[in-house]
């Protein structure tokens, strides 16, 4: 039976993966949906220390929690920072790293150095290195308004329901998390992966990444380990509300090793 834990990223919690959970658990696998420190109904633990640390321990702590002996690990967009660093830590419980919709962590970054140095200019890029100035307390970024939603959330696809579910049940962010550097080993990268890409107002698909690895970018080049699979959905950047069905059956097939493989720059 897979065991699939599911990290969740900034203003959310577990409550966000209800939908995919029950289509993984109809299909026999077993799933643990973590609610980071300061997020979702544990927003009445965030203090202004809270950090990616905190977060790290959080995701590690679920993983020591869980009775199978290895964990596919699911980082939805900031959620694969704490992932990524916990998965560092318990390398033995780990048999996949799932990357959806989300960046590529690398060790002595933080999330918005990455965004600073990856993300396309524009109002979505403004905003989110423009949180520590949002932060009420100069710690606490309030919750996103519907209105926000709409304009910077990339929604496409979700429906009304879950639009008015998300917009009632976003919590407040610490910016900490967002601003500490990780810290992770190269092992981490030895790891079997997954990543899927949100294509509808996304930045980044299958083709773009295939190009960046047989252009002989050094940071990609990972990739193109036999391990390591991809997959597209033709959806907006919140899979889990827009598309429950295929995102759990992207989980599963990625759980069972499956997806595009990419070729290594020398055969590309």
């Amino acid at each position: 039976m897979t065991t699939f834990v599911l990290v969740s990223g900034g203003h959310t919690g577990g409550w966000i993966w209800r939908d995919v959970a029950a289509r993984l658990r109809s299909a026999g696998a077993e799933v643990h949906a973590v609610t980071l420190t300061g997020l979702g109904d544990r927003r009445h633990l965030a203090g202004p220390g809270t950090d990616l640390e905190t977060h790290i321990e959080d995701v590690a702590q679920a993983i020591d929690h869980v009775d199978a002996p290895e964990v596919v690990l699911v980082g939805y967009c900031y959620g694969i920072y704490p992932s990524a660093g916990a998965a560092d830590r318990r390398l033995d419980r780990v048999s996949r790293l799932v990357h959806l919709d989300s960046p590529m962590p690398q060790d002595g970054c933080s999330m918005l150095d990455q965004v600073r140095e990856q993300m396309p200019p524009g109002a979505a890029r403004e905003r989110m290195l423009g949180m520590r100035e949002r932060a009420e307390d100069g710690w606490l970024v309030p919750a996103p308004s519907p209105a926000e939603w709409q304009a910077h959330g990339n929604l496409a696809g979700v429906p009304a329901e879950a639009l008015a579910r998300l917009a009632r049940l976003a919590s407040p962010m610490p910016v900490g998390p967002c601003e500490q550097k990780l810290r992770v080993s190269d092992a981490v990268a030895g790891l079997a992966t997954t990543g899927v890409f949100c294509t509808t107002g996304g930045t980044m698909d299958i083709a773009a990444l295939e190009g960046l690895v047989a252009a002989g970018l050094p940071l990609v080049q990972h990739l193109a380990d036999p391990r390591a699979t991809f997959f597209e959905l033709a959806t907006g950047h919140w899979p889990m509300l827009s598309t429950p069905d295929a995102l759990a059956g992207v989980l599963l097939r990625a759980a069972a090793g499956e997806g595009h493989r990419l070729a290594p720059a020398s055969a590309a």
